[in-house]
């Protein structure tokens, strides 16, 4: 059977398995020794195979989805190592 590709950006969405990459994101946050920023644990996702690149597309939405939940939050700015950029980092929030 042919996989289906989606033909919109909201097709594409939709066929995100959230709660997966929520528990992937929430996995990587309790491991990490400190704040992480999106393209750090798109990183960290494509590592563990749960992604099949480093692109902070995988993470960066998922982020902000757990941040409006509460269960995320941006803890502070840092220089990427990747792009030299200033980028947010987050962490899971403490309860």
């Amino acid at each position: 059977m042919e996989k289906r590709i989606p033909e919109t950006r909201r097709e594409a969405n939709e066929s995100v398995d959230r709660k997966t990459k929520y528990l992937q994101i929430i996995e990587i946050l309790t491991d990490a020794k400190e704040a992480m920023s999106a393209k750090e644990i798109a990183v960290e996702m494509y590592k563990r195979k749960y992604i099949p690149t480093t692109e902070r597309n995988f993470s960066a939405p998922r982020l902000t989805e757990l941040s409006k939940m509460g269960i995320t939050e941006c803890v502070g700015k840092k220089e990427c190592e990747y792009t030299g950029h200033p980028v947010g980092v987050y962490a899971l929030c403490k309860k």
